[in-house]
């Protein structure tokens, strides 16, 4: 495992194009533009033990409330008592990895009551758990598909239908995939369909780097991994995407696409996985081709293995949340013992875009992927995580 989505957000207004549901899905803070010494986080502790690398989110037992599903385990909103979704299986911090990387709540099978899709470990299974109803009981597994690559796998609305398809590689042939999410009233079956040539970049089970974003600015998602992009076509179930060579940095978690430097064309956010940094790529034309420089954000630790774009002070701008995966490869990786931090990283705006980190926490970080969303109905964007220290609700407040 070493390191070797169109939508305009304007003052708290989000206008979502068809086949851009993911990246809208939760980008305003829930209001006007506040200051970030006023935003502040109470920390909950869901568990102190390790049990998945990713969280996702819903309300499980319909009562009206968000809960949290991370592993095997759900949480039930608003005191987080935990129940089981399989039988438990029993991780170590310093010795190895889960079986749950990177999740999604989601309504797979249409019945009104939300599910739980998880991808495991990276180049195994896909599966989606049905929700038992509130009966006291294990719930059903279902495999979505036997194998996904990229520890930076996940969920994106690709075709524009309103439900989350997956996006990851196919490692046993090296080509990009996506699984469609299924039609209830037509079957339960995730379609596969391939964007990309056999032995591609960004396939194998432990690739870095991977997301998807409207790199050239034609209204539709592209696939963008550190070698370059594969531009969307407009039937998105076409085979082999035009792929572009591009040089976006190195092994990184979630990359997304957006105008940073306000000169009209897309630039390319990543973070580094198990080493130091977190970058913009900037995107300039010459002689009718796209150009690519780095320029660093921030490299004050290591290991920023998740990665969200999202607006969390209501000012219109994209700011970032991450922080340190702790223990990612059982202390082999540098910075492996310093502090798991969680920061989020407010965007500031101009022809050369810097940013300003602000520490949400200590004693927490983050996993391969973290959800960032209103989880208590207070208009304010809450952190969800779940990692090799537990799972964790950073519960957004305001202070006066």
């Amino acid at each position: 495992m070493k390191s070797s989505p169109l939508v305009k957000v304007l003052a708290g207004i989000i206008l979502v194009v068809p086949g851009f549901f993911l990246q809208c899905k939760s980008q305003n803070s829930g209001g006007k533009k506040v200051s970030a010494a006023r935003i502040s986080f109470q920390k909950h502790i869901l568990l102190a033990d390790f049990i998945a690398e990713g969280v996702a989110v819903g309300d499980v037992n319909q009562d009206g409330q968000i809960d949290v599903m991370a592993g095997a385990y759900w949480f039930e909103a608003p005191h987080w008592a935990k129940h089981e979704i399989e039988t438990p299986q029993k991780f170590e911090y310093d010795k190895g990895y889960s079986n749950a990387f990177i999740s999604q709540g989601m309504d797979v099978n249409g019945d009104g009551w939300v599910d739980f899709v998880r991808i495991g470990f990276p180049g195994e299974e896909v599966q989606w758990f049905e929700n038992p109803k509130n009966k006291a009981e294990h719930w059903k597994a279902h495999l979505i598909h036997p194998t996904l690559g990229n520890e930076s796998a996940g969920f994106y609305d690709i075709d524009g239908d309103g439900r989350m398809d997956i996006l990851g590689g196919n490692p046993s042939t090296g080509e990009m995939i996506w699984l469609k999410s299924p039609d209830p009233k037509k079957g339960l079956e995730w379609e596969r369909y391939t964007i990309s040539k056999e032995k591609s970049p960004g396939t194998d089970r432990f690739s870095h780097g991977l997301g998807m974003g409207d790199v050239n600015g034609d209204g539709r998602l592209d696939v963008i991994v550190k070698e370059g992009w594969w531009e969307s076509p407009e039937d998105v179930t076409q085979s082999y995407w035009t792929f572009h060579p591009a040089d976006l940095g190195e092994a990184s978690a979630q990359m997304y696409a957006d105008d940073l430097d306000g000169d009209g064309d897309r630039d390319v956010i990543s973070s580094s996985a198990h080493q130091l940094g977190i970058w913009w790529h900037e995107q300039s034309e010459e002689a009718g081709r796209s150009l690519w420089k780095t320029h660093l954000i921030s490299d004050a630790f290591t290991q920023t293995h998740g990665l969200v774009h999202i607006d969390m002070n209501g000012d219109g701008h994209l700011d970032l949340v991450t922080g340190k995966r702790y223990f990612a490869h059982m202390g082999s990786d540098p910075g492996e013992y310093d502090a798991a931090v969680l920061y989020w990283f407010e965007f500031h705006p101009g022809s050369t875009p810097s940013w300003t980190p602000h520490l949400i926490d200590n004693d927490s970080g983050v996993g391969v992927h973290l959800v960032v969303e209103d989880i208590t109905g207070d208009g304010l964007l809450d952190i969800i995580i779940a990692n090799k220290k537990g799972v964790f609700v950073f519960e957004q407040e305001r202070l006066k």
